[in-house]
């Protein structure tokens, strides 16, 4: 399996969630968070600024990597809080269902097996569909197929001190433009992301 590695550097100050239908964006409670710089005293003498200049607000930067398989099937990003997975609905069920197929099964067990390793108690499983159909359906759908994921999850992990938070967003917040097949089988996905360990 080969796998393309790209390393963004995102600022994360000042991120808010937006619906939008043709530019990237995050569902509400995902958006980017991280703690306040450190406090730096603009009349330190030490900072040595030349006569009259002042500091620039201060900003948190996050490294994110994300590895996708090249097919795109999968998606991992890792930032300094969270992991996150993106499994496209393809890979998981038939057209316009909610059944597992057996593929599906073994990759939800190995992103369980990553959330043993993270310690992570708090899990969120949402699901996306794309802008063909009736929006109503396409929130039922992404609800049911986020379900389904969580239900074998729960299996693997087996653990009753793990929350879950599933939902499903339809259409809303896409990854992708939705303006091609290409681009709309990027956004029929379901996301399984949970905060990183401090180990």
């Amino acid at each position: 399996m080969t796998a393309a590695t790209l390393v963004l550097v995102t600022t994360l100050y000042g991120a808010t969630a937006a619906h939008a239908d043709e530019s990237p964006s995050v569902p509400p409670g995902t958006e980017a968070t991280a703690s306040a710089p450190v406090e730096v005293d603009p009349n330190d003498p030490d900072l040595k600024l030349p006569e009259g200049a002042t500091l620039a607000e201060a900003k948190v930067l996050d490294i994110k990597q994300v590895v996708e398989e090249q097919s795109g099937d999968e998606r991992r990003e890792d930032t300094n809080a969270d992991v996150k997975f993106a499994l496209q609905a393809e890979v998981l069920f038939p057209k316009d269902s909610a059944k597992l197929n057996g593929e599906a099964k073994a990759r939800i067990a190995a992103i369980a097996e990553e959330i043993k390793t993270q310690n992570a108690t708090k899990i969120r499983v949402f699901g996306f569909t794309d802008n063909l159909g009736s929006a109503a359906h396409g929130d039922v759908l992404s609800k049911q197929r986020a379900n389904a994921v969580e239900d074998i999850l729960k299996s693997e992990l087996n653990d009753p001190n793990i929350t879950y938070e599933v939902r499903g967003y339809g259409e809303d917040y896409p990854i992708a433009s939705n303006t091609t097949e290409a681009s709309r089988k990027k956004n029929r996905r379901v996301e399984v992301s949970f905060p990183r360990s401090d180990n």
